[in-house]
């Protein structure tokens, strides 16, 4: 087959199959064409089942390892806060290592303004 691969719904698979397992009930069927026999027919269907399952399989194990890539990410950003709070306690909050790991020193922040109050109120 070259090209497109067709897309064959549920459907129809499923009356392919059965057309396939019918042909157990066909003692004396001999096709002309030795692909359309009923031990190729059987085989084409096996396989359709192993590649079903392998794709399972597959996709089984992409779900797992994208749960342990999540796990692993969230294991990471855990780890960092931690360091993050080691480091201001070490050190103080307004250290220079405190600013190496990417936090503010406690002497760069910004004080809280007041606002004056709207004139006309």
């Amino acid at each position: 087959m070259t090209g497109r691969i067709p897309r064959i719904s549920n459907v129809q698979l499923d009356a392919d199959v059965q057309t396939i397992r019918a042909l157990k009930g066909i003692p004396d069927y001999k096709p002309h064409n030795p692909e359309f026999s009923a031990e190729a027919a059987e085989a084409a269907v096996e396989r359709m089942e192993a590649t079903a399952t392998a794709v399972l399989l597959a996709e089984n194990a992409l779900a797992a390892a994208r749960t342990e890539s999540l796990l692993a990410r969230a294991n990471v950003h855990g780890v960092a806060i931690g360091v993050k709070d080691e480091v201001t306690v070490i050190y103080g909050s307004d250290s220079d290592q405190v600013a190496a790991v990417g936090l503010k020193k406690k002497s760069d922040r910004n004080r809280p303004k007041r606002n004056p109050p709207k004139q006309g109120e």
